[in-house]
């Protein structure tokens, strides 16, 4: 029994060596190496993973794996040909990675550079990544410089092989193009394979960085451009299989920067390591011990979740170059390895002069680029293990599908016929007028992707605007914050346009305003001021009410088109949509949209007309219903008038009196009889009928001056004011009930009872004239056999794929059956060794 190991754990290494050295036969007798096994010092990452006892390497060769037969080399090969697989087709399923996700002042790419063991990428400011990339890479210790690959996006792809220059000249050439397109990142990867003596087996996935933008209008383009990067982020992360690393810039673990977006998709950061980069420059900035401790482990009040590795990892990158030039640091990559090397040493020491103790063995494990290296290779080659018995049923299931498909692409090439195609396209009208129908009258089964809030609404529709410029909140709407479709949405549009145009008063009235209106008549030149109402009422409706009639137009023809691809989404959901004939299909759509324009185009000149009769001539008959709230201010006007007069007339009255009865050095008054004090009362009386009197001959002198008198008094424009608003109210009534009406019957009702006879009529119509123009039936030939030799590629690629992994499971399986995943762990830890 060798020294030091358990009974089991001795087992457990010599059913993992016996497995190793029945794979290296097999590699030495099919390349004619027969040198025997030598003895190679244990992996450094022993000491980080005490429980795992050291292996034995084979051939003498600092990396275990590659030498271990074929078994562990076409376990890489058929994980990278998985994840090229799954992006290039956009499958369900991908391969484990690294998916490294920062901001762009993180250190990303410095990181991912130390992690290569060569510098390959721009470093600094900016966006320097448009698209995410893929690196496959692969320890050789036979590379002395990076041999790259990059894998072209043919169908199926190829291996191109690549200078660093070259593939950096393409990477650059896609960012440009992207720059000038309107989303400007793609979430589609660049994939590069990279074989190099320095390089883990590791695939790691660098994304674009994350933009913290400043706040303010200023700074629009630049936070359109941070909602665009996080939301491809998040994508890339959504898949289960990818391990993510979340990189810190930041001395106190409460400011999750990253962490912010991470957690929005994985919440207990059970798949995610966490590291603090740039930690040369953290080092200085503590003050105390305790600081450097409370840093190094963080408490888990501060760390929500359980993370991978249970704490941070630290890294260092030294700063410079790696060229020829003057600018350059380093000469060679050899030398850019030793500084990384050389930097994680002063880390380690200046920590420990911080701490004043030497670190731990767990805090050491934390430290620099090489744990974190050993770490994620290490974690990688598990989960490749582990997945393998998973891989084989999904790739079956998707062999399942494409065959599948294949088999209803034959049986579409064989329907290419006269009669058959003319009953696949009833069938399909028929179906498409039932969905829409389904639409209008309410339904739940639309994707939610599909709906709209009113927000939404106004935005890619329009918004009502009345003549301030001021839309309404939505919250005082009913429904305004659900997302609707279809009738409901239809039936929201049409409230809130009752509401909005229902509030609107009438615009305020210059004196000017009603000077001008008044005019010359063609008979005499007095004032008319009901002619100036209905002038001045008329044009301030007709320039009110006309844009709403536009608005309304738009908005529900908005929501009608929205209902066309909902319309085929429910078809393709239910299996009744006529694939390979998108021109047959396209034929349908533009009727659809056809007919919803003219329709919506009728129906708004029929409201036009009637706005432009309601605002042509005035008819009191329409504003009857005003008619009380005229005559009660009149009323209330001429009482006002009346009241200020009697008023005047009793205060001059009581004026006499007081200074009658006041005495003539002003120090008493004398007291009067009582007969003098009826005598006033009488004259009062008097004076008071003499007011009464004047006030009617007053009226009578106001209307009659306003037959020739052009000075406008406050009494002749409140007039005017009040039979205009009575005037525009009537037609603001008359014009939303007429709306309403003609779009509910001119516009809606058309799509329900008009639009299928229509349809009807014209694909009849081309299956009697045209029936090869309308199907298309050579080039929906074309598309199909298109269609059909791509599946056959597909199907191969999987076939091909399927019987790597069985086989790599068979070889697996026959020696961890007695001790289950335990071996695969001890095998993972043998390649790890002197590369680090």
């Amino acid at each position: 029994m060798m020294s030091g190991w358990s009974p089991s754990q001795e087992a457990k290494v010599g059913a993992a060596e016996k497995w190793i050295s029945s794979q290296s036969q097999a590699a030495g007798s099919s390349s004619g190496n027969n040198s025997p096994p030598s003895s190679k010092p244990s992996s450094p990452c022993h000491s980080l993973f005490p429980s795992l006892p050291p292996l034995s390497n084979i051939n003498g060769n600092s990396g275990c794996f590659p030498v271990v037969g074929g078994s562990i080399e076409k376990l890489y090969e058929a994980y990278n040909e998985l994840h090229c697989l799954a992006q290039e087709l956009e499958k369900g399923f991908d391969a484990p990675a690294i998916l490294v996700v920062g901001h762009q002042t993180d250190g990303k790419s410095a990181l991912i550079e130390a992690l290569m063991g060569f510098q390959f990428n721009h470093v600094g400011g900016g966006t320097k990544t448009r698209r995410p990339i893929t690196l496959h890479m692969k320890y050789n210790a036979t590379a002395q410089q990076p041999i790259c690959y990059l894998i072209s996006e043919d169908n199926p792809p190829q291996e191109q092989g690549k200078s660093l220059e070259d593939i950096q000249e393409y990477i650059e050439a896609e960012n440009m193009r992207l720059e000038q397109e309107a989303c400007q990142f793609s979430v589609k990867e660049i994939i590069i394979k990279i074989d190099y003596k320095y390089c883990p087996n590791l695939t790691i996935i660098d994304t674009p960085g994350l933009i913290a933008a400043a706040p303010g209008r200023k700074n629009r383009v630049l936070q359109s451009q941070a909602r665009a990067v996080e939301a491809l982020v998040r994508s890339k992360m959504q898949h289960k299989e990818y391990i993510i690393l979340c990189l810190e810039d930041c001395s106190d673990w409460s400011n999750a920067t990253t962490r912010r977006v991470v957690m929005q998709v994985d919440p207990e950061m059970s798949r995610t390591v966490i590291v603090s980069t740039k930690l040369d420059t953290r080092i200085p900035q503590f003050g105390r011990s305790p600081d450097v401790e409370l840093f190094l482990r963080p408490p888990a009040s501060v760390l929500d979740g359980s993370i991978l590795g249970e704490t941070p990892f630290f890294t260092s990158v030294p700063s410079g170059r790696v060229g020829t030039n003057r600018d350059a640091v380093y000469r060679s990559n050899d030398q850019f390895k030793e500084a990384v090397a050389l930097r994680e040493s002063q880390d380690v020491a200046a920590l420990e002069e911080k701490l004043g103790r030497p670190l731990l063995k767990g805090e050491c494990a934390r430290i620099g680029i090489s744990k974190l290296k050993c770490f994620l290779e290490e974690l990688l080659q598990r989960r490749y293990m582990d997945n393998v018995p998973l891989i084989v049923p999904l790739l079956d299931k998707e062999s399942r599908n494409i065959k599948r498909k294949l088999r209803q692409i034959i049986h579409e090439l064989g329907n290419l016929d006269e009669a058959k195609l003319k009953e696949k396209g009833r069938l399909f009208r028929d179906s498409f007028l039932a969905k829409l129908s389904l639409l209008l009258k309410g339904t739940v089964v639309a994707p939610p992707e599909r709906f709209e809030t009113l927000q939404d609404e106004r935005v890619h529709g329009g918004a009502f605007l009345g003549p301030d410029g001021v839309q309404i909140s939505y919250k005082l709407m009913p429904n305004g914050g659900m997302r609707l479709y279809g009738g409901a949405q239809y039936h929201r549009a049409m409230a809130e346009f009752r509401f909005v145009v229902g509030s609107i008063k009438c615009p305020s009235i210059s004196r000017e305003e009603i000077i001008n209106a008044c005019g010359v008549e063609d008979i005499h030149d007095g004032t008319n001021y009901f002619r100036t109402a209905c002038v001045i009422a008329v044009a301030k409706a007709r320039d009110t009410f006309e844009p709403f009639l536009h608005q309304l137009g738009f908005r529900l023809s908005h929501i009608l088109r929205r209902l066309l691809p909902i319309t085929l989404y429910l078809l393709q959901k239910d299996g009744e949509y006529l694939s390979g004939h998108d021109v047959f299909v396209r034929r349908v759509t533009t009727a659809f949209y056809s007919f919803a324009e003219a329709t919506e185009q009728s129906c708004r000149e029929k409201c036009m007309e009637d706005l432009t009769s309601t605002t042509r001539y005035v008819t009191w008959s329409l504003h009857n219903k005003n008619r009380a709230g005229l005559r009660q201010f009149l009323d209330s006007f001429a009482s006002s008038e009346q009241t200020s007069l009697n008023n005047a007339a009793i205060i001059g009255a009581t004026s006499q009196d007081l200074a009658v009865g006041s005495s003539a050095n002003g120090n008493k008054q004398d007291i009067k009889p009582r007969s003098e004090t009826k005598s006033n009362q009488a004259f009062i009386s008097t004076e008071v009928a003499g007011v009464n009197q004047t006030a009617e001959t007053r009226l009578v002198d106001l209307l009659e001056s306003t037959l020739w008198n052009r000075r406008l008094a406050p009494s002749s424009e409140q007039i005017v004011n009040a039979l205009v608003a009575q005037i525009f109210q009537g037609i603001r009534d008359h014009f939303l009930t007429s709306a309403e009406l003609k779009f509910n019957c001119f516009f809606l009702m058309p799509v329900v009872d008009k639009f299928p006879a229509l349809l009807r009529e014209d694909l009849e119509a081309a299956f009697e004239d045209d029936l090869d123009n309308a199907f298309d039936v050579a080039n929906a030939r074309r598309a199909l056999e298109q269609q059909k030799r791509d599946l056959e590629i597909e199907l191969r690629r999987i076939e091909r794929l399927k019987e790597k992994f069985e086989a790599i499971h068979l070889d697996l399986g026959g020696y961890q059956s007695s001790s289950g995943k335990d071996i695969a762990n001890q095998i993972t830890m043998l390649n790890i060794h002197d590369r680090i």
